[in-house]
């Protein structure tokens, strides 16, 4: 069969029009990892261990821990429960995500 019949026309490859290329799609595209990843773990964290927040809890996480955010950013708020307004200390800051418990 020639090339015609498999719908394909030579040189259609090395446009970037068709072919194999492998898992990831090549750099060309993207790939898995392309321009289009904002990693914002590298960004600085609204929150610093030691902080005290006045937050209203926004939701409850499947463990129990109450959930709040500082300009998007995710705090876990332990004993704390939806609607609640709470005044928080921070005690853990991670990449995506911060810890912090109820000031009696």
């Amino acid at each position: 069969m020639s090339e015609e019949e498999y719908g394909t026309e030579s040189g259609a490859e090395s446009e970037g029009t068709g072919g194999y290329r492998g898992r990831g799609g090549g750099r060309e595209r993207g790939g898995e990892r392309g321009p289009g990843m904002k990693p914002n773990y590298f960004l600085p964290k609204p929150v610093k261990v030691g902080d005290e927040l006045d937050l209203t809890i926004e939701a409850t996480a499947s463990k129990g821990d109450g959930i709040a955010k500082k300009d998007g950013y995710v705090i876990f708020v332990k004993n704390a429960k939806q609607g609640d307004t709470v005044k928080v200390k921070i005690t853990e800051v991670r990449a995506r995500y911060s810890v912090g418990e109820v000031m009696q």
